[in-house]
């Protein structure tokens, strides 16, 4: 067998059902490979980004292993960015590379690239092929590192001769690696002292990440906060791993999360933290979050423990595992009744909210709308902006792999991409994305992949002609003096016509909702260019938001008063 169809096989041994590649001269054999299976749908992105994006959002959706391929030279460093992203929020993703022939290798041939050390410091692993035999291997070691332990990408660099060689290769392989081996197991004396902690807490909350996702426990964390009644807060990564609408949820915490859940987490006795990494847009200003809190930390990854926050209960070992062990010792806490009814009081008081306007459409109008009108099984895709944040505010989340987010690297043009991974994994689902207008452009070809593979994502742009958080920056921070912040206005609905999609573009309030209804109705992929002013006075900030570095305490609850402030009036804080 050539070294190509090898790899074909492979790959169908692991069961990969989609690759999202885009061909070149160092990969065109493989192209050429896939063109002869039947169990491998090629998606062909117009931009190896946006495959790399694709294979991403197919990942989260689905929770199995997402598969991109690229050429040498540009075509693998276009790759580095959807690697990245997988990299920083623990989603398994395999980038295949071609590569130039290995005689050639160091000799700086058209379009070589050292693509392993150019993503040495991105991935979990990689592998450079040497020969047509161990192909097979190769395949089988990278699937199950992207995928054990924390998840995470691995990248596959095959030279074209290596997949143009004939040669045999055995299929019948298995790991084994004893430099690799996770440990998933969490030590019962650790739980038990968890255990005695969360019993004996007064002010207790549960901190839970994207881990909860990827090691599929949000089943188990479901009956844990059922039976202990502890109030549960979320990250980005983690929304939909508990229920938005349940008594106990406090949404989303950190810079743009809900007031409430940041005054509770700081206001906690002991922070049971889930498959989180305590990243900075969480914590504010280290030294002073949650001064007053025993902390209980599980994660799969040992580096994670103790590297930002001290930890008294560390648990090492996989999430779902630990849950399980937990829920066998802990019961409901009979203490924390006052603490419940705190809590609450504050969700009342600091509700997520916003102001409607009689001639202008507001973009977390658009957003809750579309929350009403959408299927409850939706899966929702965003950019990177205001318009992501918003969407973590006034979405609701039932269920876990339904919130495709960017979070950790923050890539600006992952919604679209992502939208259209997820959309091939489930073609009967309503697959929504929501962009901003910068966010929209950076990946808007794949609009053309949505019209040719007719992919029937939809997709709504708030289009405000900025680049809407920076501008809120500069207004908070450096007197509204605008730093090439202003992109122009562009008409999305016309963009979208030219490639063939059903659009329209709508800048009436009384407009939205049917406009929204059409879009859902429509069986295609689908444009929706939202038009509104930016207004650095109403809604055109994202609130709440805590300022980098900062504490809870400097909350901007609107665009002039602080928490502190707050507070200060009401006599609940001394000077």
């Amino acid at each position: 067998m050539k070294g190509r169809d090898v790899l074909v096989k492979a790959l169908e041994n692991e069961g990969v059902k989609v690759i999202f590649g885009y061909p070149g001269g160092a990969s065109m054999e493989i192209h050429q490979g896939l063109t002869l299976t039947k169990k491998i749908r090629m998606v062909l992105p117009r931009h190896e980004q946006g495959g790399a994006f694709a294979a991403g959002g197919y990942a989260r959706a689905t929770g199995d292993i997402g598969v991109c391929l690229a050429t040498s030279g540009p075509g693998a460093t276009n790759l580095i960015t959807g690697i990245i992203d997988a990299k920083m929020d623990s989603i398994p993703l395999i980038a295949i590379t071609g590569q130039v022939p290995s005689t050639v290798l160091g000799s700086d041939a058209f379009q070589e690239t050292d693509i392993i050390g150019a993503t040495f410091p991105l991935v979990k692993h990689s592998y450079m092929v040497q020969s047509v035999a161990e192909i097979p291997q190769v395949i089988h070691e990278a699937f199950h590192i992207a995928r054990t332990g924390r998840p995470g990408p691995v990248l596959v660099d095959i030279p074209k001769d290596i997949q143009q060689q004939e040669g045999i290769a055995d299929f019948d392989v298995s790991f084994d690696c004893p430099s690799y081996r996770p440990n998933l197991k969490p030590s019962v004396l650790q739980c038990k002292k968890a255990a005695h902690a969360i019993q004996t807490a007064k002010r207790p909350v549960i901190y839970a990440g994207g881990g909860i996702i990827s090691s599929g426990a949000s089943a188990e964390l479901r009956a844990f906060v059922k039976k202990t009644g502890i109030p549960i807060t979320t990250t980005a990564m983690g929304l939909g791993a508990f229920p938005s609408n349940d008594p106990l949820s406090l949404r989303m915490l950190g810079m743009h999360g809900a007031v409430y859940a940041n005054i509770a987490i700081n206001h906690a006795d002991l922070v049971i933290a889930m498959g989180v990494r305590f990243d900075d847009r969480v914590t504010g200003k280290l030294a002073e979050f949650c001064k007053d809190a025993q902390f209980i930390h599980i994660d799969i990854d040992p580096t994670e423990i103790n590297k930002n926050i001290t930890v008294e209960i560390p648990i090492q070992g996989d999430v779902k595992q630990t849950l399980k062990i937990l829920q066998g010792y802990v019961e409901p806490n009979k203490n924390i009744k006052p603490w419940i009814k705190q809590v609450n009081d504050w969700k009342k008081e600091f509700p997520l909210d916003f102001e409607l306007k009689k001639n202008e459409i507001v973009p977390q109008s658009v957003v809750s709308d579309i929350n009403k009108l959408s299927a409850k099984d939706a899966i929702f895709s965003v950019g990177v902006g205001q318009h992501q944040m918003w969407a973590a505010q006034f979405l609701d989340f039932d269920q876990p792999n339904n919130w495709l987010c960017s979070s950790g690297l923050g890539a600006m043009g992952y919604g679209l991409p992502a939208a259209m991974g997820a959309q091939v994994a489930f073609p009967n689902k309503q697959v929504i994305n929501i962009e901003g207008d910068g966010s929209f452009l950076m990946n808007i070809q794949e609009l053309q992949t949505l019209k040719i593979e007719n992919i029937p994502v939809k997709n709504i742009v708030l289009n405000n002609a900025h680049l809407g958080m920076v501008a809120q920056w500069e207004d908070r921070f450096y007197k509204s003096l605008r730093g090439h912040t202003f992109i122009g206005d562009a008409n999305f609905a016309e963009v979208a016509h030219a490639f063939g999609i059903k659009s329209e573009s709508i800048s009436d309030p009384k407009d939205v909702i049917p406009a929204l209804k059409r879009m859902l109705k429509h069986k295609g992929p689908y444009v929706l260019d939202v038009k509104y002013p930016y207004n650095d006075k109403s809604h055109g900030h994202v609130m709440p938001m805590i300022p980098g570095n900062h504490t809870y305490l400097d909350t901007c609850l609107d665009a002039s008063t602080s928490l502190r402030d707050y507070w200060k009036k009401k006599g609940l804080l001394e000077e």
